[in-house]
């Protein structure tokens, strides 16, 4: 009987013992939680404090005016960067988040005159109105689809350069070699391949440049619009190297499509084209190669133009040209990193700009028969 007495006892004393226990880690548990609960409770008011401190003016005292570039083509993130490095935001991150937040778009390049006590909406105001700090001496505008010698006299009719000097420019092998120094990434020795007419062709961005002096070196207007290609294919730079893109075949892909569209025709659909006859072996068989290879401009081609002896020649020869025939713009190069999934192998366009594509010889033929008047010689 008193054994089981002192057994009753130990269990008891036993129990006493994991009730308290279970007391203290209730309590450190508890402890834990509610330390946690002020941490993240102070991490989301310090951030929200933060985040309202970000969105007013750095100084609203302030009204002495800070010259602000910011360079064609520049994205909304290297906009802040720049802004919050003129101390006109508190930070980049946070004016990246408002503009977004907000739907703005339609920010224009140039030289502004901003003070630390703006708010950020009159800032993104002055940046899409493009209140510019001073007037350009000069503007020229660069179209898709062009070619040297017409961007070459484009930058002739409104800068103080004659086109010769231009296009000596262009193929001086000295200021090439600067440019590869320069640009790296996008000026290679592929330029340089012997079978290339034009080494710079197609590396002068579409786009308007505005320009302050009355007279800028020839080469700071041609490497302004050199620079412009740079930046926008560095967006690219991940998806060019998962394709193994360099620059030089990205822009002379990106240019065929731009020869071949129309306003009505889909970039990605004829970037399929292209790709599918490649990966089949099949010649990509696309007029503007031709007629770059004749180095003439017609409205078409004809059969006898399709025997050119050229590496251009697309007709006769295997894969992309030596280099690009033409300047792209954003929508072609983004359809030659980004073709769509289709069947096709050939497309024709109509007189009305209308874009007929076929998986089959047969019904292109028979598309061609029926949209598009017959070669002739």
């Amino acid at each position: 009987m008193e054994d089981k007495n002192n057994i009753k006892e130990t269990l008891m004393k036993k129990l006493l013992e994991r009730q308290e226990e279970a007391k203290v880690i209730r309590k450190i548990v508890g402890l834990i939680i509610l330390s946690l609960i002020i941490v993240i409770g102070g991490t989301a008011v310090g951030g929200y404090l933060y985040v309202k401190s970000a969105l007013k003016p750095v100084d609203p005292e302030n009204t002495k005016p800070v010259k602000v570039e910011i360079p064609i083509g520049s994205g909304v993130t290297s906009i802040g960067n720049i802004l919050e490095e003129n101390g006109i935001v508190k930070n980049a991150t946070i004016f990246k988040y408002y503009v977004k937040f907000n739907n703005e778009s339609g920010f224009q390049a140039g030289s502004y005159d901003l003070t630390p006590s703006m708010t950020l909406s009159e800032i993104v105001n002055s940046l899409k109105t493009g209140k510019v700090m001073r007037k350009a001496e000069f503007k020229i505008t660069i179209p898709e689809g062009l070619q040297l010698d017409k961007i070459a006299e484009i930058i002739a009719d409104k800068s103080p350069y004659k086109k010769d000097e231009i296009e000596k420019k262009l193929n001086d092998k000295k200021w090439l070699g600067q440019l590869k120094k320069e640009y790296p990434n996008l000026i290679t020795d592929e330029i340089l391949n012997e079978d290339i007419k034009k080494p710079l062709e197609g590396y002068l961005y579409p786009v308007t440049y505005s320009f302050y002096e009355k007279k800028p070196s020839l080469e700071e207007i041609l490497t302004k619009m050199i620079g412009q290609t740079d930046e926008v294919l560095a967006q690219y730079k991940s998806t060019m190297a998962d394709k193994e893109f360099t620059a030089h075949k990205l822009l002379t892909m990106a240019s065929l499509i731009e020869e071949e569209a129309t306003e009505k025709a889909d970039r990605g659909k004829i970037s399929s084209v292209f790709y599918n006859r490649i990966e089949e072996g099949m010649p990509l068989q696309t007029d503007p190669t031709v007629l770059y290879a004749l180095g003439e401009h017609k409205s078409r081609t004809v059969y006898k133009d399709l025997e050119v002896d050229s590496p251009y020649n697309t007709y006769k020869v295997a894969g992309l040209p030596p280099g690009p025939i033409a300047n792209a713009g954003l929508s072609s190069i983004e359809a030659a990193l980004q073709p769509e999934d289709t069947n096709y192998y050939y497309f024709l366009a109509s007189s009305n700009g209308s874009v007929y594509y076929s998986e089959t010889l047969e019904e292109h033929n028979e598309k061609k028969a029926k949209y598009i008047t017959n070669k002739s010689e």
